[in-house]
């Protein structure tokens, strides 16, 4: 009798760890597989509107007209020799940006006298658009790469000064206090306290700046450039092809989710030890 009682109550105790971790893993599986399912609705409505004429073909190409173009310049390499230009420029920009940004972010979290020197200057270059002074730093520093490189690094720096800031001031004082305490010299305290705890939000912030350099890039190719996304984008406009206008735009949307993909796959690999201890 009490071997009849036992019975469901062991068999539902064996069961339940493993009916969990399929839960997880199937929630992972259409989490990891969700983006296929938004494109396939984004082609979707995308396909309904040109196929019913509902917006005019010149503004709003069919998927078709757009894949055809796409393979075209694929082909015959303009699309890959366009496409190095702007990721070159976006990767230099990206890590003379993250560089300037934790370093000047730390100094200013350490030193408030130097935040209060610092800051209108820094809020004045942030509250100007940076189409605005763009083409001064052609004129200061050419027409080459180099003007690109620095639109970029300017754009990037300041979100990550500002998440440099708050992850390095957000470390609670009293862990200061230990780190003292246990003698632990500067260099200890930075790589094994204020490093690990501001991580989350360093992380945050180059995901952030890796889009941002993007834009940072197209702006300065619009203004002037004789290769890149932008460049294209503007000889498109001119010439009224408007599926290559919607190619390098594909294109740019491509390499910035690229990006954000490979901060994210470090964060999941750098933070895993918060996963740990949930």
């Amino acid at each position: 009798m009490q071997n009849t009682i036992l019975r469901p109550i062991e068999q539902a105790a064996s069961t339940k760890p493993v009916a969990k971790p399929r839960q997880r893993s199937r929630r992972m599986l259409l989490r990891r597989f969700a983006w296929v399912f938004t494109l396939a609705i984004v082609l979707g409505l995308w396909q309904f509107v040109t196929m019913f004429e509902l917006v005019d073909r010149f503004l709003l190409p069919p998927p078709q007209a757009v894949a055809e173009k796409f393979y075209e310049v694929l082909i015959d390499g303009t699309l890959w020799g366009h496409a190095r230009t702007t990721l070159h420029e976006v990767l230099f920009g990206l890590s003379t940006g993250l560089t300037v940004g934790v370093l000047l972010g730390y100094m200013i979290a350490k030193n408030h006298l130097l935040e209060d020197l610092l800051a209108p200057i820094i809020v004045a270059f942030q509250s100007t658009p940076v189409v605005a002074y763009a083409p001064l730093l052609v004129i200061w520093f050419g027409t080459g790469v180099e003007s690109k490189i620095i639109t970029c690094a300017l754009i990037v720096f300041f979100p990550m000064m500002m998440n440099t800031i708050v992850g390095i001031r957000s470390v609670p004082e009293g862990l200061h206090d230990l780190m003292r305490v246990s003698q632990a010299n500067h260099w200890q305290i930075f790589a094994k306290l204020e490093l690990p705890a501001a991580m989350p939000v360093l992380i945050t912030g180059i995901k952030t700046s890796a889009t941002l350099a993007v834009i940072g890039a197209v702006v300065g190719e619009f203004i002037v450039a004789n290769s890149g996304l932008g460049f294209w984008i503007n000889l498109a406009r001119q010439q009224y092809d408007t599926p290559l206008v919607y190619v390098a735009v594909i294109t740019l949307a491509l390499m910035a989710s690229t990006l954000y993909a490979v901060v994210s796959l470090f964060e999941r690999r750098l933070l895993a030890w918060q996963r740990r201890g949930e």
